[in-house]
């Protein structure tokens, strides 16, 4: 037994989904992955921060985190982004929280403060400070680029240009998102948010990336998007997941026949950055996961709208979206996660077909091959 055990455990990933077995259930709960995941995946690719509507003004912020590492992102009076860890170079307290504008960063806690390229502004007393070096004390910088409005940002200098891997999602987007570039973010509580399921972030990213779950899983989902329609692209390091055939009566939330989002459609960017729109009114949500534990993960989402404010028909689309839509990910996930955990279970295998229809789960087998190449599996 224990021999069958270990040759459950090594299968690895083959090029071809149909042939595939998925990532062993060890990589979804084991501390020593997750420490790995680190330094391999987290710290080593580009997270998503918002949008560039988000910092519009002179001195306007954002904050981000990419599992402990805490970010912060500013427009500079030279109109430039910048991003900086979020750490004051004195004794380590956190300088932003949220999002806001500012016209110098003051830490909280003993009101050093800083100008808005990280260099250091004023120390209190350290004019009586015969060897003090302002220069010594500057914010340590993090590489910020943008993805048309998008902001992300990414820990590693060296890392591949953000263009190089997107290749074509940016034209993909503007393509499906009218007013894709103008839009703000929305105004109320709907607008955004933050919750945590007691899941691996991975298998948030694999539910994400196959509608083979949706009929039994999301029914009015299914009504509203005829499922049948509905298909997974790969692109090098990101997805396409589009159904272009919706229902404008339906059991989710009823919308224009004549509405300028006649589609639903949703993007993955490796490692755990999506973009999402909905059939109806002109609108769309960027959605990421970050880390906190093998066992634990964060999920933050920001709407945007034309002009910041919420149609009644996109009002009822947000209610669906999270009371209804994301309940039912939340407990799949978290039922997968106590799955994972099992003696019972190793490993799974893709369920493919060779048109690649709604059906097929090639889309995560593409997530699971970059996981297996980042980790050195």
């Amino acid at each position: 037994m224990p021999g069958i055990e270990k040759i459950l455990d090594e299968r690895r990933i083959d090029s071809d989904p149909a042939r595939s077995y998925t990532l062993p259930s060890r990589l979804y709960t084991a501390p020593e992955v997750f420490a790995a995941e680190r330094e391999a995946i987290f710290f080593r690719t580009w997270q998503l921060a918002g949008h560039v509507s988000d910092l519009a003004e002179t001195g306007s912020y954002v904050t981000a985190a990419i599992h402990d590492q805490s970010v912060f992102i500013c427009r500079g009076k030279d109109g430039e982004l910048r991003g900086f860890y979020n750490v004051c170079a004195h004794r380590a307290h956190q300088l932003l929280k949220g999002n806001g504008r500012a016209k110098v960063i003051t830490c909280p806690y003993h009101a050093w403060s800083y100008h808005l390229t990280g260099a250091l502004r004023s120390a209190r007393g350290a004019e009586e400070m015969e060897s003090f070096d302002k220069g010594e004390f500057c914010l340590t910088p993090v590489r910020v680029e943008t993805l048309g409005p998008l902001v992300f940002y990414n820990l590693d200098h060296h890392a591949e240009p953000l263009a190089q891997q997107a290749g074509g999602l940016l034209a993909e987007l503007e393509a499906h998102i009218p007013g894709f570039a103008q839009m703000k973010r929305t105004d109320n509580r709907a607008g955004g948010g933050v919750s945590v399921i007691e899941a691996n972030w991975k298998v948030g990213v694999d539910n994400f990336l196959e509608c083979y779950h949706c009929a039994p899983a999301h029914p009015a989902f299914a009504d509203i998007v005829d499922i049948s329609s509905y298909r997974s692209t790969l692109h090098g390091f990101y997805s396409s997941h589009v159904g272009p055939v919706v229902r404008p009566q339906n059991k989710a939330y009823a919308f224009d026949p004549a509405a300028p989002v006649q589609h639903s459609g949703f993007w993955w960017l490796w490692p755990m950055a999506t973009i999402n729109v909905m059939p109806g009114d002109p609108a769309f949500s960027i959605f990421w996961w970050n880390p906190l534990s093998p066992t634990r993960t964060e999920q933050h989402w920001i709407g945007y709208t034309p002009d910041g404010k919420r149609t009644p028909q996109l009002e009822k689309a947000s209610i669906y979206g999270g009371t209804i839509l994301g309940v039912e990910d939340n407990l799949l996930c978290e039922s997968v996660q106590r799955g994972l955990a099992s003696r019972g279970y190793r490993q799974g295998r893709f369920m493919v077909d060779r048109e690649r229809t709604e059906r097929s789960e090639h889309a995560v087998h593409h997530f699971h091959r970059l996981v297996a190449e980042a980790l050195g599996y």
